[in-house]
């Protein structure tokens, strides 16, 4: 198979937890495109302070970097694994609010970075909610009949 085949390759019927995780890589990729394509997002929305020097690019290479994360969800998702959706929970819940708390409360992009803060733990809860429902087929201790 060809690169873009593999890439295009309908995916199978996938649990809960993989479709979600497809689904937070397309609100990744929206708004790393949305961050890239348009920086100054960051005064419209959030009402930060004008850009004084190259902040732009920062924000710009920002958005390359959520655009990436997107990606990877999205393709770890449509993989169908668990172990995505269970690594993607511990990154979301423990480093995401680690870094960009801190750095938020020293004035860098205070109100980009919190919103990130907040939405990125939050999907992580949802990933790790789904995961914890009883959508994870027969076990070694059921007994078939």
């Amino acid at each position: 198979m060809s690169l873009i085949e593999d890439l295009l390759e309908r995916p199978f019927d996938q649990a809960v937890t993989s479709r979600y995780t497809a689904m937070n890589g397309w609100i990744y990729l929206a708004l790393g495109s949305l961050l890239l394509i348009w920086p100054g997002v960051v005064q419209t929305i959030f009402r930060d302070a004008a850009f004084v020097g190259n902040e732009a690019a920062l924000i710009r290479v920002m958005g390359m970097a959520v655009m990436v994360i997107g990606w990877l969800y999205l393709f770890g998702g449509l993989s169908g694994g668990r172990r995505i959706v269970a690594a993607s929970v511990l990154d979301r819940l423990v480093l995401v609010p680690l870094v960009l708390v801190p750095l938020a409360i020293a004035g860098v992009f205070p109100h980009l970075l919190l919103a990130f803060a907040v939405l990125d733990p939050t999907l992580g809860i949802g990933a790790w909610l789904l995961l914890n429902r009883s959508d994870r087929g027969p076990t070694m201790n059921t007994v078939q009949s």
